[in-house]
């Protein structure tokens, strides 16, 4: 079987990379890409080869459509050359018109209604959907997918990037604090980032700690610079999140797959709700994250966090996370299903 991954972020890197590796022992995969910083960077660091066509779009919505329709006639020409007979994707907009105007079939992965615009793009052209099983199928079929295509998986998707890294762990010593900046150029989060009243917060109250912060796109990395300077170490260069993880005291995040990945091991986490969404409300419920956004509230919760006992929170965490099932089986059973 020839098979298509349309690969768009660095989160869908890691969540695809051990169902390619797995599906290429028996199946033709081509993986497509798009120019995009931390996508480029982070391929290269997992050796994972991708044909990259067009770019991302930016923030600006005129930006996001032209770069989308370019990307659709050059993605249009490779998959005709390629004929596959399975697409796979994390929802990518182009990967569901190609698909559907060519007749391909379409499984598609998501944990992110609230990702509006995507989904009005995506579920009403796919012909399955896999979803974390803590998100209600109603969530996805008000954008016209029907809930018999939903098939959901025990596991929340950071779980099946942090068990892919088998080595990693967190001693609990360190207490540098890692910030990860916002995304600001999401359709469903123009203008939204709250990260730098935050950092500015933390860095008058830890002079002797190191804050670390890992922006998004080459813009947040001037702007960090110009707005902090050596106050912080700005991690210019795309790493693999869970390296970092390894070496963290405390985590801050914006509510997405690295403020997961670091409840899912036991690193004192806390989210700022740039993202509301439901596998976020889900580790606040387990008590693996906690959501504030006063800088003030933030700075105490930080200081109480790097000087506490976590024992109870590793546990829970490790609990939690060998709950959970990896969801290359139940894509496997739909491939081998006649649609």
């Amino acid at each position: 079987m020839k098979i298509w991954f349309d690969v768009l972020t660095p989160k869908q890197i890691l969540f695809f990379e051990p169902m390619i590796k797995e599906l290429k022992k028996n199946n033709q995969i081509l993986c497509t890409s798009r120019n995009y910083r931390e996508v480029v960077q982070l391929a290269k660091l997992r050796k994972m080869k991708l044909a990259f066509v067009g770019k991302h779009g930016g923030a600006d919505r005129i930006d996001k459509l032209n770069a989308s329709l370019q990307r659709t006639v050059g993605l249009t020409k490779k998959i005709q050359k390629f004929k596959p007979d399975l697409t796979i994707s994390f929802c990518s907009p182009e990967a569901s018109r190609i698909s559907y105007g060519l007749k391909i079939r379409h499984i598609a992965f998501c944990d992110s209604p609230h990702a509006e615009a995507v989904m009005r793009l995506c579920l009403p052209l796919v012909q399955k959907l896999l979803i974390p099983w803590i998100i209600p199928k109603k969530e996805f079929t008000k954008y016209g997918i029907d809930a018999k295509d939903i098939i959901p998986y025990k596991a929340i998707d950071a779980a099946i990037i942090v068990k892919n890294s088998a080595n990693l762990q967190n001693d609990g010593t360190s207490k540098d604090i890692l910030i990860r900046v916002g995304e600001d150029q999401a359709a469903y989060l123009q203008g939204q980032d709250k990260t730098f009243p935050i950092i500015k917060a933390i860095v008058m109250k830890f002079p002797n700690h190191r804050v670390l912060v890992l922006p998004r796109y080459a813009s947040q990395i001037g702007k960090l610079r110009q707005t902090f300077g050596n106050k912080i170490h700005v991690l210019d260069k795309v790493a693999i999140g869970n390296s970092l993880l390894q070496n963290t005291g405390v985590f801050l995040g914006s509510g997405g797959t690295m403020t997961a990945e670091s409840a899912l091991l036991g690193i004192p986490t806390i989210s700022y709700n740039a993202v509301p969404n439901l596998v976020q409300d889900y580790l606040v419920r387990k008590r693996l994250v906690v959501l504030e956004q006063s800088p003030k509230k933030i700075v105490r919760l930080i200081e109480k966090m790097l000087f506490a006992e976590n024992k109870q929170l590793k546990k829970n965490a490790k609990e939690t996370l060998a709950s959970m099932e990896d969801p290359l089986k139940k894509l496997i059973k739909i491939i081998k299903t006649p649609s």
